[in-house]
């Protein structure tokens, strides 16, 4: 167990290794509890364009049951946190985001929230107090089916819905996760969040296990996955962490976000570096080692995240370097423990997609 921003969270469960733990979410199915994660309601006819303040997506353009991988962004163009903002059915927003920024995602939503109340908008922040447990892997529509009246095979990638789940009613599923995985998030009311989790446990159509942080880092790294904190924060464009696709068109056009000149400007004139993938063999790198290029005399960048990877067999790495630098198959060098390893520039995910778009 670590201190993780003040909740207790298991590394690993005693019945299986890391890698074990890893993989079997890749081949059956895994819970994690994330109920650390910040959940609130946005509500008011106003909380379009209040929500649109904040972030880069095109939240106007959603479907009722819709979201969207989205990011807070300051007037410099850093990333202050990256979240998922859905358009609930229900005529509200249902926006997850990061624990370990709750404190400042929250002061910023609630001035920024109080500042459009005061210019006359109807907008308010409700802070959820619900657990909330991801289940992941190919396994997940087996374990999770016989416990819904919903039909999952019609909830595709980023659409979200109100159910009942084992007979707790009141969940919200969305089909999204953080391991590459088709897999759900499922919101439940505090008190029966266990309740959910022992059923999905006892599961007889599908072997599912409990999982911790250690897989879930691998996981979302072999799938490309930025960890906020480690591969982006404030002082990184979505330009530079190359996730300019979270930038709706129309919001492009209007450049009406915190920052879009900055990051607009970016976009055009190209950053002077970039987040990339890399593999690697011998000892694995690690976050803050420095790049250097194919020379082993110039240092061209940092790894920001990077581990062995259970599903490749071989050591997967992100981390930023100089654009020049950035092609896939470009080989670097890394530094680990004062020795140069090789290393390649690779296209990310490491380990293909599965998510489930109803096709």
């Amino acid at each position: 167990m670590v201190d993780f921003t003040g909740w207790s969270l298991p590394v690993q469960y005693s019945d299986l290794s890391l890698s074990a733990s890893h993989l079997h979410t890749r081949q059956h199915a895994s819970i994690f509890d994330v109920s650390h994660m910040l959940q609130t309601k946005i509500h008011g006819k106003d909380r379009v364009e209040f929500m649109e303040k904040l972030v880069v997506a095109d939240v106007a353009a959603l479907n009722e049951g819709q979201g969207t991988l989205s990011l807070l962004t300051n007037e410099n163009g850093g990333i202050i946190d990256d979240l998922i903002v859905t358009n609930a059915a229900e005529g509200y927003l249902y926006v997850v985001s990061n624990a370990a920024c709750a404190e400042k995602d929250l002061a910023h939503i609630q001035g920024t929230a109080a500042e459009c109340r005061a210019k006359g908008l109807d907008v308010s922040v409700e802070i959820m107090e619900s657990g909330l447990i991801a289940l992941q892997g190919p396994d997940m529509l087996k374990a999770l089916q016989p416990g819904m009246t919903f039909d999952l095979t019609s909830l595709p990638f980023m659409n979200s819905v109100m159910a009942t789940v084992f007979g707790v009613k009141e969940c919200r599923v969305t089909r999204c996760g953080y391991t590459g995985e088709d897999g759900v998030e499922i919101s439940i009311p505090s008190a029966m969040a266990s309740h959910v989790a022992t059923r999905l446990l006892e599961s007889t159509e599908a072997p599912v296990k409990l999982a911790g942080l250690g897989a879930r880092d691998s996981l979302r790294l072999e799938a490309g996955l930025c960890l906020y904190g480690n591969d982006i924060d404030a002082e990184t464009t979505p330009i530079e962490g190359t996730l300019a696709w979270t930038i709706g068109k129309r919001r492009r056009q209007e450049a009406n976000f915190p920052g879009a000149k900055i990051i607009l400007d970016q976009l055009k004139a190209k950053p002077s570096k970039k987040r990339v993938g890399f593999l690697s063999k011998g000892p694995p790198a690690r976050g803050a080692m420095p790049i250097f290029d194919e020379s082993g005399e110039k240092q061209i960048g940092l790894v920001t995240s990077g581990c062995p990877s259970p599903s490749l067999k071989a050591n997967v790495a992100m981390g930023y370097v100089e654009l020049p630098h950035a092609k896939n198959g470009t080989p670097v060098k890394f530094q680990v423990r004062k020795k140069l390893v090789d290393a390649t520039v690779s296209k990310m995910p490491f380990v293909p997609a599965k998510y489930f778009t109803g096709k």
